[in-house]
């Protein structure tokens, strides 16, 4: 058992498709895409629809929901830490980092809610931590 602290980690720069996402992670906001010709939500920022390769997308706040679909624990990394695979509450699932929480309480299933925490030099990265 032990305690899962965030990382400081470095911000990835970003670009013309990335930099709404990351403006909107300034505000607290986690922006996913949906395609508009299909209705279903993707992640990562980008500018095509994964389904279609159209440029018919749009940004839309996720609701912070999700819950654990898969996970790894780090134990033995100088700061423990644990990674995850989370699926949104829209559909679509996002590699993150799970923190503020007990080793011991991570769970595949897990409801878990959206934190940002800050990076060394720029904008705060999405994260979860338990519900």
């Amino acid at each position: 058992m032990a305690m899962i602290k965030d990382r400081t980690l470095t911000a990835p720069p970003p670009n013309p498709e990335t930099e709404r996402f990351w403006r909107a992670a300034e505000d607290g906001k986690l922006l996913i895409g949906r395609c508009l010709d299909t209705g279903k939500a993707f992640y990562y920022p980008r500018a095509l629809s994964p389904f279609t390769l159209s440029d018919r997308v749009e940004w839309i706040a996720a609701s912070g929901r999700a819950t654990i679909y898969t996970f790894s624990y780090m134990p033995r990394a100088p700061e423990p830490f644990a990674i995850a695979y989370v699926e949104l509450e829209e559909g679509p699932l996002m590699l993150t980092n799970i923190v503020d929480c007990d080793s011991d309480a991570l769970a595949i299933g897990l409801p878990v809610r959206l934190v940002f925490k800050p990076t060394a030099d720029g904008p705060p990265i999405p994260m979860f931590t338990p519900a």
